[in-house]
């Protein structure tokens, strides 16, 4: 999977996972750009927004089961493993290292900052950065759209294994380029 590239960010396009090709959700896009130790993100939903379960806000505060619900989500790689990042649309984050796959799970030093929604008809946005550890190197992206009254779908660059596992290292499916020079 490759990202396009502008002269100011990359941008990604999620797919849905076969089994949960239905819902109201048309399309995820991750606009990002790397600014130094910092990934910017902005993840915009198109469909059916109004029908989504977007969770209350709760303001910036570290949260644990944020991909229970409508979240959105960034795993990087590094040499030693990977840091798996959440930003949810109430404000609220987390971020765990892992020194391989699921295993090593811990809370991560690198913090997450949500800058809200914003929207218009037939879309929503989450605009965030996240502090990238040291040695980043490849990117996964990934999206969980909880529905009104229905089944959760899950979005991602890549979809390795036969159900949703945006921890699986094909997953981390862009390379992450390095800061423009200053």
């Amino acid at each position: 999977m490759q990202a396009r590239t502008s002269d100011r960010f990359q941008t990604a396009t999620l797919v849905a996972h076969p089994a949960d090709a239905s819902g109201p959700v048309r399309v995820v896009t991750v606009q990002f750009e790397r600014r130094e130790a910092v990934l910017w993100l902005r993840f915009v939903v198109e469909g059916e927004v109004g029908t989504v379960r977007w969770p209350e806000a709760a303001g910036p505060v570290r949260t644990d089961d944020l991909w229970m619900t409508t979240c959105f989500e960034a795993f990087v790689e590094t040499p030693d493993g990977y840091v798996e990042f959440n930003l949810s649309p109430s404000g609220a984050w987390a971020s765990y290292a892992f020194d391989g796959y699921r295993q090593g799970m811990r809370g991560a030093d690198q913090t997450v900052v949500v800058a809200g929604l914003d929207g218009a008809d037939g879309m929503v946005a989450l605009e965030g950065t996240i502090q990238l550890p040291a040695g980043a190197r490849r990117l996964g992206l990934s999206a969980v759209i909880e529905p009104e009254g229905g089944t959760k779908s899950y979005w991602a660059l890549a979809h390795p294994s036969g159900r949703p596992d945006f921890h699986h290292p094909d997953s981390f499916a862009v390379t992450l380029l390095p800061p423009e020079p200053a």
